[in-house]
C-alpha cells in the first residue's frame, strides 16, 4: 500500500512500482480521487482553489494514466476508468473549477480511447450524479452553485451509494465491457436524462 498526494509525480511513479511489484501487472486502473470546489463562479474562483481542483482531479489521472501505460501496452491489454462527473456532461452542476476539471478529464478520456484503442487498451469514465461520500464541499456563502442545482437534485432519484459508483466502475473494466471504449456512463439517477 502506498499513502500519499497522487498529484505528485513521486509518489504515483510508487504506486505504479508498487502494483507490478504486488500484482505481477497492472490490468485495471481506477481513476476515482477527487475533489469539490466551492462552487464558486469563475470572477469569484481564486487561484489556489483553482490550482488544487484541477490539480487533483486531472493532474493526478493524468499521471497515474501514464505511469500505468507502458505497462498495459507491454500486455497488450488494459483498461483504465476514470470518476468524471454529472458536471461533465453541463456547465451548471458545480463551480468553475470543478466543472472544467470534470470536463477535461472526458477529453483525456476520449484521447486515451482514442490514441491506444490499437494497443488493446480501453479508457471510459463514470460520471456520477450526487452520491453519498465522504467528499467536502465547503461552499462560498454567496455561490450561486448551490442553488442552481437545488432544484434538479429534488427531481433525480436519490442519492447514490459509492457501492453503485463502484458497480460501474467495475463493469466498464471489466471484460463484459470490452467493445465500450471512449464513452462516459452516467451513473446519476437519470441526471443526465433531464
Amino acid at each position: 500500500m502506498v499513502v500519499g498526494d497522487l498529484s505528485e509525480q513521486a509518489v504515483v511513479d510508487r504506486v505504479a512500482a508498487n502494483a507490478v511489484e504486488e500484482l505481477g501487472a497492472i490490468d485495471v486502473l481506477a481513476n476515482n480521487a477527487g475533489v469539490m470546489d466551492r462552487m464558486s463562479r469563475l470572477g469569484e474562483t481564486d487561484d489556489t482553489e483553482w490550482e488544487r481542483v484541477v490539480r487533483i482531479n486531472l493532474t493526478a489521472p493524468f499521471l497515474l494514466t501514464r505511469a500505468v501505460l507502458p505497462h498495459m501496452v507491454a500486455a497488450g491489454r488494459g483498461s483504465i476508468v476514470f470518476t468524471a462527473s454529472e458536471a461533465a456532461l453541463r456547465g451548471g452542476a458545480a463551480g468553475a473549477a470543478y466543472t472544467a476539471s470534470k470536463h477535461a478529464v472526458v477529453g483525456l478520456v476520449k484521447s486515451v480511447a482514442a490514441m491506444y484503442r490499437d494497443q488493446g487498451i480501453r479508457a471510459n469514465a463514470v460520471g456520477p450524479g450526487p452520491t453519498m461520500t465522504g467528499i467536502q464541499v465547503d461552499v462560498a456563502p454567496d455561490s450561486p452553485g448551490a442553488a442552481a442545482i437545488a432544484p434538479v437534485l429534488g427531481l433525480v432519484n436519490g442519492v447514490s451509494t459509492p457501492e453503485q459508483q463502484a458497480a460501474a466502475i467495475v463493469f466498464l473494466a471489466s471484460e463484459e465491457a470490452s467493445f465500450i471504449n471512449g464513452a462516459v456512463l452516467p451513473v446519476d439517477g437519470g441526471w443526465a436524462a433531464l
